[in-house]
């Protein structure tokens, strides 16, 4: 284990509440992706592999404290296919350690690019970014309505048919924790159909404020309020997101009543409490991966390109992750600080994301020309400035963190940010966070970290400065801060927060 980096007493008290909550209702959680995906392997079976996403990583945890069922999305041909096997019910998880029932429903093809492609991303997810360019983006055509109403709306049914489905075996009621911006109006369908279940809504990204809400239709913005007022508890990754979610129930239903100091929506005869539970990493499992020798065999290989200094990211290579400005930055630090070529290197590690949407293949495209336009400025024959990294590795993402000498997280805005809780805590060189203040993390972490602006070059090209040239007493405290506040923070810790207030109405 990392020094300052040890796990809560979150992990016995998780296993204690889950088997209390078991006692009281059964658990069935619900996300568009599940934390299994089947393939065709080259005989033509079916195999396995983890989901991918950092919902399916945060929301695993779960299964291994407690037996529920996870109903999902069947993403591929090979979920099909073991849906089909399994007759639409609930199957059980090949993945060791998981203690889950795992139910995918399917979703007409045509349906699920309407309601994934079109209307959860780009339009959701970048709106709930902030990511559009206002005076020209979004356009709200008769192509939004379609999606909306033939594809955001028949999930949702879809999904909630299965939860009343599975819920209808169970006395009393469930427990229902739904997740993330592709379920909004589930709540809605599920509650007249199991009114005694206890319902839960967590959404992993931010709530932007309602005057940037009201860039979509009244009918869209009002439903997916009135529907997210169908749950008993409404999680959210900080207070900031909880403020904005309540303003918007103001702002979107004339009828509610909102408490800011209870963090209430009274609606249409049901009370919703509206609250901040800030996800984490689950640490026993980052340290086990920390330790493995894949990861350690990736170490080595990658320690040749590293220079006596290395600055590193790990992001999904999307518009909010703001990569552009964090290597033009970078090449601003070039520019003003000569000394420093041939002695600082930067090493990205970046996910493939959506590269069905357009938006996605051409930032893609950008991020590539700026590299290439910097490393023709800079290099020489000894010395490359920037290396991309361009796949889903995640054993090599952890290596490369385990080597920074300073970690950026520059992004636009994200819900939380779980590589900047990662990192401090597998790095081996008192590496220095230069953190964006509009990253759910920033909340936690911000203290001890270097804060930046997110549109900010100059102010991040001082941070990274700034980290490079720290006293090392000083990395080592801010280092040591880090680990102890993420190891007093876990998912464990996080897991606990909703679980006791949960119970609070069972």
């Amino acid at each position: 284990m990392v020094s300052g980096a040890t796990p809560s007493s979150g992990t016995s008290r998780v296993v204690e509440l889950c088997k209390e909550m078991l006692s009281r209702r059964p658990l069935l959680l619900v996300s568009n992706r599940g934390p299994i995906e089947y393939y065709v392997n080259e005989s033509g079976d079916l195999s396995w592999r983890r989901g991918a996403g950092g919902v399916v990583t945060a929301l695993s945890a779960i299964s291994h404290y407690a037996p529920l069922t996870w109903i999902a999305c069947a993403m591929g041909e090979g979920d099909r296919r073991a849906a089909h096997q399994a007759e639409g019910k609930a199957m059980p998880s090949p993945m060791p350690g998981q203690k889950l029932q795992l139910r995918f429903i399917i979703i007409p093809r045509n349906v699920y690019h309407k309601y994934y492609n079109v209307l959860c991303n780009p339009l959701l997810w970048f709106l709930q970014h902030y990511m559009w360019n206002s005076p020209h983006t979004p356009n709200v055509n008769a192509a939004v309505y379609d999606a909306w109403d033939n594809g955001y709306v028949l999930a949702n049914r879809a999904f909630a048919d299965a939860v009343i489905d599975e819920a209808q075996t169970s006395d009393p009621p469930p427990f229902i924790m739904l997740h993330d911006y592709h379920l909004y109006l589930a709540a809605g369908y599920i509650r007249p159909a199991v009114p005694g279940a206890i319902l839960q809504h967590f959404i992993h990204i931010p709530w932007p404020s309602p005057v940037y809400w009201q860039l979509l239709p009244r009918v869209m913005r009002s439903a997916i309020c009135t529907n997210l007022c169908a749950n008993d508890i409404i999680g959210f990754q900080t207070v900031r997101d909880v403020r904005n979610f309540l303003h918007s129930c103001e702002a979107f239903l004339p009828q509610a009543e909102v408490d800011y100091r209870r963090r209430t929506v009274w609606f249409d005869g049901h009370l919703s409490t509206v609250n901040a539970y800030p996800i984490s990493i689950d640490l026993g499992d980052l340290q086990r991966t920390n330790r493995s020798a894949r990861v350690r065999d990736y170490e080595e290989r990658l320690r040749p390109l590293c220079g006596e200094q290395t600055i590193v990211r790990v992001d999904r290579a999307e518009p909010s992750k703001n990569l552009v400005r964090g290597f033009r930055a970078f090449e601003i630090l070039l520019d003003r600080y000569p000394d420093l070529h041939g002695k600082v290197n930067f090493l990205a590690f970046l996910v493939p994301s959506r590269t069905s949407i357009r938006q996605y293949r051409r930032y893609v495209e950008e991020v590539d020309g700026v590299v290439s336009a910097i490393n023709e400025r800079f290099a020489n024959d000894n010395w490359t400035p920037i290396r991309v990294f361009f796949e889903n590795n995640y054993a090599q993402a952890i290596a490369g963190m385990r080597l920074f000498d300073v970690l950026l997280v520059n992004a636009v805005i994200d819900g939380m940010n779980l590589v900047a809780k990662e990192g401090p805590v597998v790095n081996t060189k008192d590496g220095v966070l230069v953190l964006s203040e509009t990253v759910g993390a920033y909340e936690e972490l911000g203290e001890y970290a270097l804060g930046v602006a997110p549109a900010d070059l100059e102010g991040t090209m001082r941070a990274m400065h700034q980290a490079l040239t720290m006293p090392p007493e000083e990395r080592h405290a801010r280092a040591q801060s880090l680990r102890k506040t993420i190891g007093e923070h876990d998912v464990g810790a996080w897991l606990c927060r909703q679980f006791d207030d949960l119970m609070t109405l069972s």
